[in-house]
């Protein structure tokens, strides 16, 4: 009889059984648990100010956090030409709002919105070029109001007492230089990749030139876009309620510097990133370190932390009903 050779167990690779998403996705709140423990008493002394603040504006900051999901509705609208319907698309950012705190860079927020558009019948190459050019125009108008606004007010930002003496400027041109040329390079050696790029940017286009050629889509688009960045009115009005004494053209600044900074940060829905951004940018307009933490904390909880229950909530309800 033949022998039966014994079974070969493989070594089991733990590294592929690490929830690596998990990780991933958790860190930033690891992050800011750590910076929380790090900083405690500050950190204390935020939330007993914040227990303290006028509950009227509070209610007010709400209201606009709410606002801001119409006009990043109206933003989605203005960058497709056919019409969306209007409850199932407010819905849908409401729910792109939470997944965006699962996944870095905005992804679940575009994931989520991709879905919705394909849904709708749009197809794949224009819903990823409307993706695109809502990236675009959401970062042209946060810069055109920052530009805007320290042109108005050059006193507001005092960035030589932030930026370190030396050359970081020129380093900071020059890596941007080298990132441009790295990509120039890998466009031209691989074919199957530029014919890519070039086919995107082609519909892209097509579907920009589509969309300004319609006035309502046109004023979707870029009132949407001018409208979104003033999220910063919640935290103005949370800076009201702490009788924050800095004016709020500076609050608005430090917001707009604050959020821009944090982008180039990867982390979902800049959790770890945008808090330190923006304590240090109130600061910089002239806001003392409790109020400007606690104007933080309290600018985070109505944007992020009460609405992400609700959020996950109406999305798997979307995903449930197969509007995702």
């Amino acid at each position: 009889m033949p022998e039966t050779l014994p079974l070969q167990r493989h070594p089991v690779n733990r590294l592929r059984q690490l929830p690596v998403r998990r990780i991933v996705c958790f860190t930033p709140f690891v992050l800011v648990a750590v910076w929380a423990v790090g900083n405690w008493p500050l950190v204390a002394s935020g939330v007993g100010r914040l227990g303290g603040a006028d509950i009227s504006w509070l209610l007010m900051g709400a209201v606009v956090t709410g606002l801001c999901w119409v006009a990043a509705s109206c933003v989605r609208q203005g960058t497709v030409v056919e019409r969306l319907p209007t409850g199932r698309l407010l819905a849908s950012q409401f729910a792109a709002g939470a997944a965006n705190h699962l996944l870095p860079a905005g992804l679940g927020a575009h994931m989520v919105t991709l879905r919705f558009l394909r849904g709708c019948g749009i197809p794949l190459d224009r819903s990823t070029a409307a993706l695109a050019l809502y990236s675009l125009v959401e970062a042209v108008a946060r810069s055109g109001l920052l530009l805007g606004l320290v042109l108005a007010f050059p006193d507001a930002l005092r960035l030589d007492e932030l930026l370190p003496p030396g050359s970081t400027v020129p380093t900071a041109l020059l890596v941007a230089v080298a990132v441009i040329g790295m990509a120039v390079i890998v466009l031209l050696s691989i074919p199957r990749l530029r014919r890519f790029v070039t086919g995107f940017l082609s519909t892209a286009l097509t579907d920009a030139r589509a969309l300004h050629k319609r006035p309502a889509r046109s004023l979707a688009l870029w009132g949407g876009a001018l409208a979104f960045p003033l999220l910063a009115g919640v935290l103005v009005c949370v800076a009201l309620a702490l009788e924050l004494p800095v004016s709020w053209p500076y609050i608005v600044i430090a917001y707009l510097a604050a959020s821009i900074a944090a982008g180039f940060i990867p982390a979902p829905g800049g959790i770890g990133s945008v808090e330190p951004a923006l304590a240090v940018a109130l600061v910089t307009v002239g806001a003392p370190l409790v109020v400007a933490t606690a104007t933080v904390l309290g600018f985070r909880f109505l944007t992020v932390w009460m609405p992400l229950l609700p959020g996950v909530a109406v999305l798997a309800a979307l995903v449930r009903w197969r509007v995702l």
